[in-house]
């Protein structure tokens, strides 16, 4: 893309500037139709060292109210964002419905850092260009509009911009070592920035090369890809999105109603035996988990009532204090709203050495949000593969993903809900919505077994936890955990 370049033609002076103020008034006019729209863009500016990133973001940000944009610089991961998975520290900056989120840099720049400098081998390469394709197709199928521009200069152009700003004592602290190590080694470099615009040049999120030797040039263009880029996602915002196959192995998953409840029983003395045991080991391993650096998600999801307080408990219970978090999940707050719906879960994420109990998940999407209207019915045929991929991309970086399906019969779950309802000390753990929730049992059911067989792949399975003895459930859960935080400490 880049050795194939050509400079367009560059309008004389007062077209230039007759058209860049068609542009700008345009983009200004769009503001209120974004916000209306609850059009979340996402405007990616990468290039070579002094090709005036920071300059072009501040020219388009003069068209633009403040309260609908802000402006990230996304600097080298810190050795704290090192210890979250490779995508996190960049999807926490995605913009809120109806605002601008304007980079300097992005994703691009960790990638073929590593390439030229050899720190990111072949293998890893290819599986961060497939987690960054895969996440840029999801955020446009949830609605946003991603622009990315690489502003282009020669290598001599380069060169002397930088001796330009080295000459000033006042500029000179804007060249890095960074800097004069790319403009050394730029034919490395524009061999790795050729396959990296290649390898994730796609239709719903494509490049924009853009000569970047004359400034006003380039805010001309900038200026038109970026209003032609929005006039074409308002037109197409209400449009149904296709859904895609499944690329994922799965693995076979029993409706709930073949699901054997009445003989999963322990006695008190075999539970009690079997619980301060498998704490015990569990207590050892989450010491190695730490000292190995892996990080933990365990998923809880099932029936109002099934147990998943208690179950969670004895899980709890076993491990240090510092190294775990219990996360129950709530409806999402508006500013959640206003992102992907996988957001709110990207923040939450553990670090390396610690564990994530999720009571409650994002698979909320294609139960409840489906069940209740809260989100289109493209929105959760689509999630079944968001989900995959969004799980893909923990286990990829090394993360352990333990998903529990806590199960119990509508018998079980009445004598529960009456107990509840008629002991004093238990009334808060009992809602008028759970009954409401008890009446679509049976569409429940319908979807909880599409989820089980569409999301239980080879790399984050669904265990079902038979739940209608409570001790039988918990040591279940524990004998998982420990078998899947052993075969993690073993590898």
């Amino acid at each position: 893309m880049l050795k194939e370049y050509i400079n367009p033609a560059v309008p004389d002076k007062e077209e230039l500037k007759a058209e860049i103020k068609i542009e700008r008034e345009r983009l200004f006019g769009y503001q209120m139709k974004l916000k209306e729209a609850k059009l979340p863009v996402m405007v990616i500016f990468e290039g070579w060292g002094a090709s005036g990133k920071g300059s072009v973001i501040g020219k388009v940000i003069n068209n633009i109210d403040p309260r609908f944009f802000k402006v990230k610089t996304i600097a080298d991961p810190t050795d704290e964002e090192k210890r979250y998975p490779f995508l996190r520290r960049y999807l926490m900056e995605i913009p809120e419905s109806g605002k601008f989120t304007f980079y300097d840099s992005y994703w691009m720049e960790e990638v073929t850092n590593g390439a030229v400098k050899g720190d990111l081998p072949e293998s890893e390469y290819k599986k961060r260009i497939a987690s960054i394709n895969r996440t840029e197709r999801s955020l446009h199928d949830n609605g946003y509009l991603i622009l990315k521009f690489f502003l282009h200069i020669s290598k001599k152009q380069q060169k002397k911009r930088f001796d330009e700003l080295l000459a000033d004592k006042d500029t000179s602290w804007r060249v890095s070592k960074a800097d004069l190590y790319q403009n050394k080694h730029y034919d490395e470099y524009l061999d790795v920035y050729d396959r990296y615009l290649e390898d994730t040049n796609n239709p719903t999120a494509p490049w924009y090369i853009i000569g970047a030797d004359n400034s006003r040039n380039v805010e001309l263009q900038v200026l038109r890809f970026l209003n032609q880029g929005i006039d074409t996602a308002l037109k197409n915002h209400s449009l149904a999105v296709p859904i895609l196959q499944n690329p994922f192995r799965l693995v076979p998953m029993p409706k709930l109603a073949d699901i054997s409840l009445d003989d999963k029983v322990l006695t008190d003395e075999e539970y009690k035996e079997k619980l301060d045991k498998l704490q015990d080991e569990l207590r050892q391993l989450h010491y190695k988990l730490y000292r190995k650096k892996i990080p933990v998600v365990i998923c809880y999801e099932g029936w109002d009532a099934a147990g998943k307080g208690g179950n969670i408990k004895r899980i709890a219970e076993a491990l240090d204090p510092r190294g775990y978090e219990v996360l129950p999940i709530a409806s999402p707050e508006p500013h959640e709203k206003a992102r992907h719906f996988l957001w709110r879960f990207w923040t939450r994420l553990p670090k390396t050495g610690h564990i994530a109990i999720f009571d409650r998940t994002w698979y909320g999407r294609v139960m409840v949000e489906r069940l209740e209207g809260f989100c289109s019915e493209n929105d959760w045929q689509r999630a079944y593969n968001e989900m995959n991929e969004f799980e893909k991309e923990l286990t990829d970086g090394g993360m352990v993903v333990i998903k529990f399906w806590v199960q119990i019969d509508k018998d079980t779950q009445l004598a529960r809900f009456t107990e509840r309802q008629n002991t004093p000390e238990k009334q808060w753990k009992i809602t008028d919505e759970d009954w409401r929730n008890r009446e679509k049992w049976d569409a429940y059911e319908v979807a909880i077994n599409e989820m089980l067989q569409k999301t239980s792949t080879d790399f984050a399975p669904w265990y079902i936890l038979e739940s209608v003895d409570k001790k039988y459930a918990r040591i279940k859960a524990l004998q998982i955990v420990i078998d899947a935080v052993k075969k993690a400490c073993e590898s």
